[in-house]
């Protein structure tokens, strides 16, 4: 695409990109699988085969109070709804417990619950703690190298070091993925939408890594991959899929991304419909042959 066409394109495609998902970051963290929830793959904040067990067979009868102390502690964290509260019993727990073998769940709980509050410097704070003990943790190497190229800021000291490490981390997951046994206690389907849900946001990270280094065709690879597997859509991978395949001169490509973009409430639905219009006029164009 040469300097007049590029002029064609609605501007500020990275704010747009950030506006798409801190404006809706909420709503992905609902969607998103919580840790240890139905949606989680490595089960990280459950019990196991110990969270069947009554607290008299998994402890004794007698003594090791502050056992059950922890453990009841570690329940009542699981189950809090609540994000403040969940943080706030969090942090309890892990300046009370420390060296807990809970820890690195809670770190990993932790690092989700921030990411919904778009606390993003808590949530890789966290992550990092969490991976410091389980370097394997897809759930959280997946959900944190999806975010960082999202909330990306560009004049950031570290901003190179962060799309390094997203890149690093999605990377990683997929590797793990590939592999992954079964967690005890989940179904065949169960599993495999929690695969894929890890596997769409690696690609996902991937895409927008890609993409905000200017690498187009790498950008475009991996997030044709993401929205291929990716049940839920997201505007944003749309979004910048478009402006991937406008850059690479596939205009027809380009304009069939921005019309699904365009058919996802959220707020680029108004660039998404007027730049599918820049890309059929340029689809259609003798030049663009």
């Amino acid at each position: 695409m040469n300097i007049a066409t590029r002029g064609a394109w609605l501007p500020a495609v990275l704010a747009a990109a950030v506006l798409c998902f801190a404006s809706s970051a909420g709503a992905q963290g609902a969607a998103t699988p919580q840790p240890g929830g139905s949606g989680g793959v490595t089960n990280q904040t459950t019990m196991g085969a110990g969270g069947g067990l009554g607290d008299s067979l998994a402890y004794g009868t007698v003594g090791h109070q502050q056992e059950r102390d922890e453990f009841a502690a570690f329940q009542s964290f699981s189950k809090e709804t609540d994000s403040a509260k969940k943080i706030q019993k969090g942090r309890e727990f892990l300046k009370k417990y420390p060296k807990s073998r809970f820890e690195e769940p809670i770190d990993a709980a932790l690092a989700d619950t921030y990411r919904t509050q778009a606390d993003w410097t808590d949530e890789y704070r966290y992550a990092d703690l969490a991976l410091a003990l389980d370097p394997d943790d897809v759930d959280v190497l997946a959900s944190v190298g999806w975010t960082i190229p999202h909330a990306f800021d560009p004049k950031s000291p570290d901003a190179n070091d962060q799309l390094d490490k997203a890149q690093k981390y999605a990377l990683h997951a997929i590797d793990v993925l590939a592999t992954l046994p079964k967690p005890a206690g989940k179904t065949d389907e169960q599993f495999a939408t929690a695969k894929a849900w890890r596997t769409y946001q690696a690609h996902s990270a991937l895409g927008l890594v890609y993409f905000r280094r200017n690498d187009y065709e790498s950008s475009e690879k991996e997030l044709a991959q993401a929205v291929g597997a990716n049940a839920k859509l997201d505007q944003t991978d749309f979004y910048v899929l478009g402006m991937d395949r406008a850059h690479l001169s596939q205009f027809s490509e380009a304009a069939d991304a921005f019309h699904a973009c365009a058919a996802i409430a959220g707020p680029l639905q108004g660039p998404c419909s007027k730049n599918a219009a820049v890309a059929a006029n340029q689809a259609a164009s003798p030049k663009s042959q």
